[in-house]
């Protein structure tokens, strides 16, 4: 069970600064994703429209949710696959394990799937006398290690390549010792071995989507490796387990946002793998399961829909926004607490494990922008950030000091007068602190923001008597 700790967020985030391996990794998230990106997305003309039809479609589709859901339900039957609704993480893993224990299954591999990290489904197998067995390569890393994904794209990022040589020679112990894994190469023909005697064995294959297309009951999966489609094509039974929202319309609307979900992801035109399943083998298929079942997970989703979060239920999960954000960069994924990190972890978390669990998230924020910008879908997350801010302030859940200063604050700014009085001479004080460098190095009541760094003085006089004396002299001019 992937244990809740983000009511200990301020902790987790100091104790990930202080960590010298994860400070290493987390330089590939800084660098190579923002510059990929940006390279992608330039070189596609219609990136800006592409952006604005994919928002259209999603939001049509979250018009007419249940229309969708049910006309995808109806084709995935027709193509002799079965469905099953869950309305909470409980029920999806009940459902999951049914199905595999009618199966007789013994050992299960999945896709990557942030959903099955969300309901837990691994330790729900495993409880139950069932090995779960990732295949994505970086999930296959951080199953190793103990640990839940650091990244919704790359689950492995904060792992240095030192890290991993160290946990194969802890975990293949049927291999020698002394054999080399100095290279990327070794590391990755060492997995693909071993990845590739649990694909064959495998009764049961467990994929998330990044997409269910209504039109023709169809899953899609977008994936570098290629074990996804090992995942759903070998095993007897293919269980995709996918979130109400993924619904698209038509294969043509997926078309479209495919094309603005690598680019923001990972910088490819196109991701290695774009597979698409619609039911269980048919006859004359050369491969394929003879079961095919998908689970819907609602777990809180459906509350959003009408709320100021039912933009979040765009996302498209490319991690873009995490790619470019400054306290992410710093602190990584896990300080998050739960499944979802960065900016979208900050909206989505609250919602799915309420605010009082994950009101830190979005107040972890420097509100710069930069996520929504890179949003291929235009999610407004500090608009919704802020939105949990007042959810929390409303709740009286942020500290009581917290709360005393706002309300102090808005009972001096009703006050214009005594406002730009106390203003004036704060702006005053703070430049005399601030000393021949204009820097100042310690401030009562703001030891949070000196502590780790210097916070540049004012000019020595507030906006509004700039501008009162940039007027006077206008006039004098004239």
């Amino acid at each position: 069970m992937v244990e809740i700790t983000s009511p200990a967020f301020k902790a987790n985030a100091r104790s990930a600064m202080a960590d010298e391996q994860l400070q290493k990794a987390m330089g590939h998230v800084r660098h190579n994703f923002i510059d990929k990106r940006a390279t992608a997305a330039a070189g596609l003309d219609e990136f800006e429209d592409l952006r604005d039809s994919a928002v259209a479609i999603k939001n049509h589709v979250l018009e007419y949710l249940d229309l969708y859901l049910e006309k995808y339900e109806e084709k995935v039957i027709e193509s002799g696959g079965h469905v099953h609704w869950a309305a909470t993480a409980a029920d999806a893993r009940g459902q999951i394990l049914d199905i595999c224990r009618k199966a007789g299954a013994k050992t299960v591999t999945k896709g990557k799937s942030m959903i099955s990290e969300e309901i837990a489904l691994n330790d729900s197998l495993a409880a139950n006398g069932i090995e779960p067995v990732e295949t994505d390569l970086g999930e296959y890393i951080i199953q190793l290690r103990g640990e839940h994904p650091s990244h919704i794209i790359a689950p492995a990022v904060h792992v240095t390549m030192d890290q991993v040589r160290e946990d194969f020679l802890k975990h293949h112990t049927h291999l020698p010792p002394d054999r080399p894994l100095d290279e990327p190469e070794q590391l990755l023909r060492e997995a693909r071995a071993i990845l590739r005697e649990k694909f064959l064995s495998a009764d049961v294959g467990v994929t998330g989507a990044n997409f269910l297309v209504a039109e023709s009951g169809t899953s899609v999966i977008v994936t570098n490796e290629g074990n996804g489609d090992l995942t759903q094509t070998l095993p007897r039974i293919h269980i995709v387990i996918a979130s109400i929202e993924k619904i698209v319309p038509t294969l043509e609307d997926m078309s479209q946002i495919v094309r603005v979900l690598a680019r923001s992801a990972t910088g490819q035109d196109m991701s290695v793998y774009t597979t698409l399943s619609t039911g269980p083998r048919r006859e004359g298929d050369p491969d394929g399961p003879d079961e095919y079942h998908v689970v819907l997970l609602d777990n809180g989703r459906s509350s959003m829909i009408g709320t100021e979060f039912q933009d979040m239920l765009r996302c498209i999960r490319c991690g873009a926004c995490m790619n470019h954000c400054p306290v992410y960069h710093a602190i990584g994924g896990h300080a998050y607490g739960w499944v979802y990190p960065g900016p979208m972890g900050a909206v989505l978390s609250p919602s799915l494990i309420g605010v009082d669990k994950a009101g830190h998230l979005p107040n972890a924020s420097t509100f710069c922008g930069r996520c929504e910008s890179v949003c291929p879908m235009h999610i407004p997350l500090p608009k919704m950030m802020r939105h949990w801010r007042e959810r929390e302030f409303e709740k009286h859940l942020s500290p009581a000091t917290q709360r005393g200063s706002i309300r102090g604050w808005a009972w001096v700014a009703k006050r214009p007068l005594l406002y730009r009085t106390i203003a004036s001479l704060s702006a005053r004080f703070l430049w005399l602190l601030g000393g021949f460098n204009r820097r100042i190095k310690s401030l009562p009541l703001a030891s949070g923001w000196t502590r780790h760094r210097d916070m540049p003085a004012p000019e020595g006089s507030t906006f509004m008597s700039q501008w009162r004396e940039h007027q006077a002299s206008l006039k004098g001019d004239l």
